[in-house]
């Protein structure tokens, strides 16, 4: 009796060796798996696939995996993308945090690591809620049915990775998270201490949540007043500005 497949994911990576053995291993694990060779392959692969998720390797031969992850992201495709890299740099991890990604993996890694982390992805992705869909905190408002958020009636568009983390902080509305437990939640994993992830994954939903603007009775434009809080040395929260 075959196993039932877990999910679909597209593989990207210009070296033979290595598409060959995550196909293998994910295979193996009970993925259905497709796979590119090129940035331009890739964006027609997941155009027509359409996957549950995409292992990305970030220098490719012809456009890196970032612009890849932008392209994508602006066809409106929001799989969740796990990233590839020979680099372990900071700065990548940020940048591919920032165009949309959902996690990194170096090279060399472990396939029961890359295995590890799809799982945990997939996890936080495919969560749900039982009860009232709508999360609100003042005019921000999460729909659990269909991820839709906003801010004052405009639309806010996130990542699953800043959607999971705007939720986290509005599930624990009022309350300070430190970065400890924020990469806990979020990422199902430890970084390893890398501070600065968390850092630039908070200022970046700051600015896309508290950056909104919108038009008044008065046909004025307004921006909305901020929700996300640091507390210095200690973490950040969300709460309904007082008064």
């Amino acid at each position: 009796m075959s196993k039932p497949i877990e999910a679909s994911i597209v593989v990207v990576d210009d070296e033979p060796s290595i598409r060959e053995l995550l196909v293998a291993s994910l295979h193996f694990a009970g993925f259905e798996v497709n796979t590119a060779a090129s940035g331009s392959e890739a964006i027609e692969v997941i155009e027509k696939v359409q996957p549950d998720l995409i292992v990305l390797d970030v220098m490719l031969p012809d456009i890196d995996g970032f612009t890849v992850t932008r392209r994508i992201r602006q066809e409106g495709i929001d799989a969740p993308v796990l990233f590839l890299t020979a680099r372990d740099d900071t700065q990548d991890k940020i940048m591919g945090l920032t165009v949309g990604g959902d996690d990194y993996v170096t090279k060399p890694f472990s396939l029961e690591e890359v295995v590890a982390r799809i799982r945990a992805i997939l996890r936080r992705t495919r969560e749900q809620v039982e009860d009232d869909p709508i999360i609100r905190v003042a005019d921000l408002e999460i729909n659990e049915d269909s991820h839709d958020v906003t801010r004052a009636g405009q639309p806010i568009d996130l990542s699953p990775t800043e959607y999971k983390l705007l939720r986290y902080l509005m599930d624990n509305e009022g309350r300070v998270l430190s970065k400890a437990q924020i990469l806990d939640h979020v990422w199902q994993y430890d970084w390893g201490g890398d501070a600065a992830i968390v850092e630039s994954y908070i200022s970046y939903l700051r600015k896309k949540v508290d950056g909104v603007t919108y038009t008044d009775e008065n046909g004025e434009t307004r921006k909305v007043t901020p929700l996300i809080e640091t507390k210095r040395g200690i973490g950040y929260m969300i709460r309904e500005p007082k008064n």
